[in-house]
C-alpha cells in the first residue's frame, strides 16, 4: 500500500511537467545532434567499366562488368537493398547499334543493424551487364560506351550518394579476350547465382510467409532467401528452413503489404550456390525435417547471453559513476533531504523512487535519441549533448542557480512548479535530481561501462534500450538502498541545526562544478566563451538575488526579477565565438592529433604508438591526464621508447573518432590504446597509472 501511495505521487507531482522541462534542457542539444560526417572529396565505392572483350564482334553478344570496389567498413547494396539504402542507377550512353541488357548481380551478404535488414556488398564485386553489337560494323570502328552510376555507400553509421561517371573504348574485331581478364570474368560470374528450371509457389496465410521450391543437391547449414519484393515479407525477421524430399520450404513473417502476385527471389543455398527463382501464389506443402545449423537461433541465444552481460556491465558502471567527480557534486543536492526523511520511511522511499524514475527516464530517452540519430545517418556518441557549447552554458547558468539557493541567496518556494525542479522538496524535486544526475553523468563513461553502451549499438533496439534502463538504475541504487533499507536510513545524522550550515556549505560544490563547465566552455569556444558564461551567470545572479530581497520583505511577484535577470542572461548564449580547432590544440599540447591514415602508418613502420581518446568535459580523461599520461615520468619513458603519443579529441565532436570509438566497441570516451610494433592494439585500463604507462613503454623497446 505504502509503495503504491509512493508511485501516486511521483506521477501526480512528476508525469506532467517531466516532458517539458527535459525538452527544454536538451533543446540546448541541437548544434551537436545536427553534425554529419564531412565528405572526403572522393568515392569510398571506385567504379569501373571492364569489357570482357576489347575486340568483340559485330552482330555478336559480349559482356561488360561494372567492377565496385568498397573501401574498408564501407558496403553498397543490391538490386533490392533491404529495409534501408537504395538500388544504383544505371544511366548508359551507347553508341548507335549497341544496346545494353539487364546487369546480374552476385549473391549478396546480410547485414543486420538495429532490427534492419540490409543486402549488401562490403568487398569488391561486379555486375555483369549482357551487350549485344549490332551488325554491319566494320572492323576497326572505334566505340565508346559510358556510363553515368548513381549509387548509395554506406558505412554501420552513414550513408553518402555517390555518383561515378565511367567509360571505356573497345574496338570491333574478332571476340577475341585476354587471359587476365578472362580469369576475372571467370571469378566474377562464379558468384552469381544461376536461374533455377523448376517455378516456387508461396502462400500469405495468419501473417505468415511461406515458399516451397525444388532443389537437388546438398544445401548449406546457412540458406537464405533474398526477396525483391520490398512488400512481400517482414525482412529482418528470422527464416525457418525445412525440407520434404527434394523439395525446400521456407517460412517467415509476412509484411502488412503483402499480395498473392508472383515474386522473384534469390535463394543463397547457405554453400556457395545460389539460385535465381520465380514464385507464384499456390500451395505449400507442409513442413518437413528441419535443416541443421539454425545461425537465427545461435544468433538470438548470442544476443541474449551480450544483453544480459552488457545489462549487468551497465549496472555495475551506474553504481560506479555515484563516485566519479562529475556526479558526486549533484548528489550532495539531495544529502538535506534524506537527512529529513531519517524518521520518515514513506517520504523516504518515495523520494528513492522518485529520484530513481528521474536517473532511468533520463538515461534512457537520451540513449532512444542516440540511438534514433544513428539510425538516421548521424554520427553521435554517449555524451553527445555536453558536445554542444549551448549545453554546456546553460548548465553553467543551471548549477550556478543551485549553488546560489543552497547559499541562501533566495528561495525556490515562491516560484511556479514547473520551474524549481532538482531544488525543490519532496518526489518532484527527487525526481528533477536524479534527471539532472543523469543528463550531467553521462560524459563519465566509467569502468565497465564503456563496454556495456558499446554492445547497445549494435543489439536490437529493444535490447539497447535495456542497457541504458540498466545504467539508470546502477546509478540511482544507492537512493533506492537508503530509501528501503531502514538501517542504512538509521545511519544518517539526526536532523537539526547543522542542516542550515550543511546547506550553505553543499553550495561550494556547486559553485566548482560551475567553474569546471566553464573550463569546458573554454575549451570549446576558447577565452570569450568563459568571459560570456561568467557575464551571464552574473546577471543571472544579480536577478536571483533581487529575488531574494523581495521574497524577504514577503512582496508579490517576487520571481519577476529572476526570470528579467535570466531572459537578459540568456541573450548571450548566441554570442558564443566558433569553436576552437581540435586538431590545433592537440598539436600545442605536444601530441599527434587523431588520424586514422597516420596512425596505420606509425605502425607499419614499427613505431609503438599509445593513443587516446578524451573530451573536456570528461573529467576522468582530465584526471588521467594529469596524473599518468603527462607526468614526466611517463613522458620521458615515451622519449627513451620512441613512443608516440596520439590525441584524439572529442570535445566538440567528431566523425572520424565516434567511428573509431565504435569500431572498438565503444561510445563514449575516454578510451586508451597501445600499439606495439607488430601487435594488435591493447584496450588499457580506464583508471591510468604511472607505472602501467612506463611499463609498456619498457616492453616496446
Amino acid at each position: 500500500m505504502l509503495l503504491r501511495q509512493s508511485l501516486a505521487a511521483i506521477f501526480r507531482t512528476i508525469i506532467q511537467p517531466a516532458a517539458t522541462g527535459l525538452i527544454i534542457l536538451l533543446g540546448f542539444a541541437a548544434p551537436a545532434i545536427a553534425q554529419s560526417p564531412p565528405g572526403s572529396g572522393t568515392n569510398h565505392i571506385s567504379v569501373a567499366l571492364v569489357p570482357e572483350s576489347r575486340a568483340p564482334a559485330a552482330g555478336k553478344a559480349t559482356t561488360i562488368a561494372i567492377s565496385m570496389s568498397p573501401q574498408s567498413g564501407w558496403h553498397g547494396y543490391w538490386r533490392t537493398p533491404g529495409d534501408a539504402g537504395l538500388p544504383s542507377k544505371l544511366t548508359w550512353t551507347l553508341p548507335s547499334g549497341v544496346e545494353a541488357g539487364t546487369p546480374a548481380y552476385p549473391v549478396p551478404r546480410r547485414l543486420l543493424i538495429a532490427d534492419l535488414m540490409n543486402y549488401v556488398y562490403d568487398r569488391p564485386y561486379a555486375l555483369l551487364v549482357p551487350v549485344t553489337i549490332g551488325p554491319g560494323l566494320a572492323v576497326g570502328t572505334k566505340l565508346k560506351i559510358a556510363l553515368k552510376m548513381d549509387y548509395l555507400a554506406c558505412t554501420r553509421e552513414a550513408c553518402l550518394p555517390e555518383t561515378a561517371d565511367v567509360s571505356a573504348i573497345i574496338e570491333i574485331g574478332n571476340g577475341a579476350t585476354d587471359p587476365a581478364v578472362a580469369q576475372n570474368f571467370a571469378l566474377w560470374r562464379k558468384a552469381l547465382s544461376t536461374n533455377s528450371a523448376e517455378t516456387a509457389t508461396h502462400s500469405f496465410a495468419n501473417g505468415r510467409f511461406r515458399l516451397s521450391v525444388p532443389v537437388v543437391g546438398d544445401i548449406g547449414d546457412d540458406p537464405y532467401l533474398f526477396i525483391d519484393d520490398q512488400d512481400a515479407v517482414n525482412f529482418a525477421s528470422p527464416q525457418a528452413f525445412s525440407r520434404s524430399g527434394n523439395t525446400l520450404i521456407v517460412e517467415t513473417a509476412a509484411s502488412n503489404g503483402a499480395s498473392q502476385k508472383a515474386l522473384k527471389a534469390l535463394l543463397d543455398l547457405g554453400n556457395g550456390r545460389g539460385l535465381e527463382i520465380v514464385s507464384q501464389a499456390g500451395t505449400v506443402p507442409a513442413a518437413g525435417e528441419p535443416l541443421s545449423g539454425a545461425p537465427d537461433q545461435k544468433n538470438a541465444t548470442n544476443k541474449i547471453v551480450l544483453t544480459l552481460m552488457a545489462f549487468a556491465g551497465a549496472i555495475l558502471g551506474g553504481l560506479i559513476l555515484n563516485i566519479m567527480p562529475c556526479v558526486f557534486p549533484i548528489l550532495s543536492l539531495k544529502a538535506l533531504s534524506l537527512a529529513r526523511s531519517a524518521e520518515d520511511y514513506g517520504g523516504a522511499r518515495t523520494e528513492a523512487v522518485a529520484y530513481s524514475a528521474g536517473v532511468i527516464f533520463v538515461c534512457v530517452l537520451l540513449g532512444a535519441l542516440i540511438l534514433a540519430l544513428r539510425a538516421a545517418g548521424t554520427q553521435v556518441g554517449w555524451a553527445f549533448q555536453l558536445q554542444s557549447p549551448g549545453v554546456v552554458f546553460g548548465l553553467i547558468l543551471l548549477v550556478g542557480a543551485i549553488g546560489f539557493n543552497l547559499a541562501g541567496l533566495f528561495e525556490f518556494s515562491t516560484i511556479s512548479a514547473g520551474s524549481d525542479l532538482a531544488a525543490k522538496s519532496g518526489p518532484a524535486g527527487a525526481f528533477w535530481t536524479g534527471a539532472l544526475a543523469a543528463f550531467v553523468a553521462t560524459p563519465c563513461t566509467g569502468p565497465f561501462m564503456a563496454a556495456a553502451l558499446g554492445a547497445a549499438l549494435v543489439l536490437p533496439t529493444i535490447a539497447a534500450l535495456l542497457i541504458f534502463v540498466g545504467l539508470g538504475l546502477g546509478l540511482s541504487l544507492p537512493f533506492l538502498a537508503i530509501g528501503f533499507v531502514p538501517r542504512f536510513r538509521r545511519m544518517l545524522p539526526k536532523p537539526g541545526a547543522w542542516m542550515n550550515t550543511f546547506r550553505h556549505v553543499l553550495a561550494v560544490p556547486m559553485f566548482v562544478t560551475a567553474l569546471g563547465l566553464a573550463w569546458v566552455l573554454g575549451g570549446q569556444t576558447g577565452t570569450t566563451g568563459i568571459i560570456l558564461s561568467m557575464a551571464a551567470l552574473l546577471i543571472l545572479s544579480l536577478g536571483l538575488w533581487a529575488m531574494g530581497l523581495r521574497q524577504r520583505s514577503m512582496e508579490r511577484h517576487a520571481w519577476m526579477p529572476a526570470v528579467a535577470g535570466l531572459v537578459l542572461a540568456a541573450t548571450l548564449a548566441p554570442l558564443l565565438p566558433t569553436r576552437v580547432d581540435a586538431a590545433q590544440a592537440a598539436q600545442i599540447a605536444g601530441h599527434e592529433p587523431f588520424d586514422n591514415a597516420k596512425l596505420e602508418h606509425l605502425r607499419a613502420k614499427g613505431t609503438p604508438v599509445f593513443l587516446y581518446l578524451t573530451a573536456d568535459w570528461c573529467l576522468t580523461c582530465k584526471v588521467n591526464e594529469k596524473a599518468a599520461i603527462e607526468r614526466s615520468e611517463t613522458q620521458d619513458a615515451f622519449k627513451k621508447a620512441g613512443v608516440v603519443t596520439m590525441v584524439g579529441d572529442w570535445t566538440n565532436g567528431n566523425a572520424e573518432i565516434t567511428k573509431f570509438l565504435e569500431k572498438n566497441g565503444r561510445s563514449g570516451v575516454p578510451l586508451y590504446l597501445w600499439y606495439s610494433p607488430g601487435k594488435e592494439a591493447v584496450v588499457l585500463p580506464q583508471i591510468l597509472t604511472i607505472s602501467i604507462l612506463a611499463s609498456l613503454a619498457e616492453n616496446a623497446k
